[in-house]
């Protein structure tokens, strides 16, 4: 019988106290690994959406009380450099379909207004377009990830776009590109082929998107043998796996370089909770929902996997994250970040790690300012959020190789429902190292593990891990150090086996030498 019946036989019975302290254990096969997990999917998203870019990234080439480099906050800049950051997705989001590239560049006092009728119907004044993008992640050492408009835009306008950014030699777009200031190319890799065009990308049925998407992509191909870019096909949401399978057969192979996908973890679209004051029952749901990825994921790489056995074609999760009914007054989707921010994101993390053959991408919803962000801004004040500390800490795990695992896991019970308490991924780095990435989701109960590790020996432990003492701690801006990684001790290791003890809501990382 597995450990999860055992334990809820027994706390049937209301005999709770007669469980073992080491009600979970992990299997790792340390001399199994083969796939790479792509650094990639530690990406992120920066939409024009409330203030994650004006008033957040960005604050103006001519502000003198914030730092910046060229109008980008310095200490963001920073804050995503210690993140190791690989790749930034921008202008969108259902932005994205509305943005026309030229009005963002040349000479700033000529560039037209646009009105932003996604998000709040504000003007913006097209002050931040391509040059301040690129430029940025130039500086964070990132890959830029464009999504290109297709719901409003034309074809020509991706080619014009394509080639302002990646063309070396002599062309309209090129010459225009010198003329604004940049020499060199930026040569972009990842392009989006419109986003959500089932939705705000243009309201479209699967086989009508397939169509579109080949005219696109066949304009779309690298202007060199040395500047090949990667092409992504607007995917789907959720389980919509008819708009998947019907991409993988319609659309010819060499002209997709990847598929997206889109889910979040919200409770209600009608209704999506408060983002501080969330009872049991709602963190409980929104963890529910989180968990649906790994589901998504594997369904999703099956249909994918009966057109594309080889997996050329890679799975990029562009947006992801946890959204709830945030403070307004402080931005369109402005939402705090608490401890079940990083249960979301140590959870999710771990699947992408484990989905690593077909899962190259994955973007978290967004990165300052707006639903999941990693960054908060207020004024001159900066903080991380909890969701920046797990992402941080899983950075060892970027571009490692994966170690495949078992999991026996207790439940996490809550009203007659139950959801696996515990979530693992384990990878080794170039210098031999292992990681192990434990998150124990359980609102109550710590859980005591054990680490088994098949083909390696156990010779030094050491950890860190992020906790605190509710589930609705945040950082603030009076107190943007409540919750921090620490150095984490509670775990012994007898007869070459790891013992964990894994309090509630946390997040573990281990290294293994």
């Amino acid at each position: 019988m597995k450990i999860q019946k055992i334990v809820s036989l027994l706390l049937a019975l209301g005999l709770s106290g007669l469980l073992s302290a080491q009600d979970a254990s992990v299997i790792i096969n340390a001399d199994q690994g083969k796939h790479q997990i792509s650094r990639h999917i530690y990406g992120h998203f920066a939409e024009h959406l409330g203030r994650c870019i004006y008033d957040g990234f960005y604050v103006g080439a001519d502000n003198e009380t914030i730092p910046h480099t060229d109008g980008v906050r310095n200490d963001i800049i920073q804050a995503l450099k210690d993140l190791k950051v690989p790749n930034l997705r921008w202008p969108g989001g259902c932005f994205a379909d509305t943005y026309h590239w030229k009005d963002g560049v040349g000479p700033q006092n000529e560039r037209p207004t646009i009105v932003n009728r996604w998000w709040g119907g504000t003007t913006e004044d097209n002050s931040f377009g391509t040059h301040n993008f690129l430029n940025l992640c130039e500086e964070l050492g990132a890959e830029p990830y464009l999504s290109a408009n297709v719901g409003s835009g034309t074809v020509q306008e991706v080619i014009d776009w394509v080639q302002y950014t990646n063309h070396d030699g002599v062309s309209p777009m090129a010459d225009w590109r010198r003329a604004n200031g940049r020499e060199k190319p930026w040569a972009v890799k990842y392009w989006g082929v419109g986003n959500e065009t089932w939705g705000c990308g243009g309201n479209m049925t699967a086989e009508y998107y397939a169509n579109i998407y080949r005219q696109y992509a066949t304009f779309m191909p690298g202007w060199s043998g040395s500047a090949k870019i990667e092409r992504i096909a607007s995917g789907a949401s959720g389980n919509d796996y008819h708009w998947t399978e019907t991409l993988m057969k319609n659309v010819p192979h060499e002209l997709m370089e990847a598929v997206a996908l889109h889910h979040y973890s919200v409770l209600s679209w009608s209704d999506k909770g408060p983002d501080v004051g969330f009872s049991e029952a709602q963190y409980f749901k929104t963890m529910e929902e989180s968990l649906k990825m790994e589901e998504f994921v594997t369904r999703h790489s099956t249909i994918m996997d009966k057109y594309d056995p080889e997996k050329k074609v890679a799975l990029f999760v562009d947006e992801w994250g946890g959204w709830y009914d945030g403070d307004t007054e402080k931005g369109v989707l402005y939402q705090q970040n608490t401890m079940r921010d990083a249960m979301i994101a140590g959870a999710v993390l771990n699947i992408f790690n484990n989905h690593a053959e077909r899962v190259k991408m994955a973007n978290i919803a967004q990165a300052v300012n707006v639903l999941q962000a990693v960054i908060l801004t207020d004024a001159e004040k900066m903080l991380l959020t909890p969701t920046y500390h797990v992402m941080k800490l899983y950075n060892v795990h970027q571009d490692a190789i994966l170690l495949p695992l078992s999991v026996e896991t207790p439940d996490y019970l809550l009203d007659g429902k139950k959801l696996p308490a515990l979530s693992v991924s384990a990878s080794r780095d170039t210098g031999g190292a292992m990681h192990v990435s434990l998150v124990n989701i359980d609102a109550k109960k710590a859980h005591s593990t054990t680490v088994s590790i098949h083909g390696n020996d156990l010779k030094t432990v050491k950890g860190s891990i992020l906790s605190s003492a509710s589930l609705q701690d945040h950082n603030t801006f009076d107190n943007p150090d409540k919750i921090a990684p620490k150095d984490f001790k509670d775990f012994k290791v007898k007869n070459g086996v790891l013992t964990v003890n894994l309090p509630p809501f946390s997040v573990v990382v281990l290294e293994i030498e």
